[in-house]
C-alpha cells in the first residue's frame, strides 16, 4: 500500500506542474499586443476548463475517470 501512495506522490505531483505550467502558457494569450479575441471566446475557453475542471473533482470523490476532451473555439 506505501507503494502505490508513493506512486500517486510522484505521479501526481509531477501532472499537477505540468498543468500550471500550461496555464502560465495559456496567461500568456492574454497579451492583446499580440493576439485579438472576443470576450465571447474567452467565455467559451473558461466554460471548458471548469467543466473539465468538475469533472476532475467528481472523479475523486465517485473514483472514476473523465474522458479525453477536445477544444475548438
Amino acid at each position: 500500500m506505501e507503494e502505490k501512495r508513493k506512486r500517486f506522490k510522484t505521479v501526481a505531483s509531477r501532472r499537477v506542474q505540468r498543468v500550471l505550467d500550461t496555464m502560465d502558457n495559456l496567461s500568456k494569450c492574454s497579451n492583446k499586443r499580440n493576439y485579438e479575441y472576443t470576450d465571447e471566446e474567452v467565455k467559451k475557453m473558461f466554460r471548458v476548463i471548469n467543466d473539465k475542471f468538475t469533472l476532475l473533482k467528481a472523479a475523486y470523490s465517485t473514483n472514476t475517470r473523465t474522458g479525453k476532451q477536445t477544444f475548438e473555439f
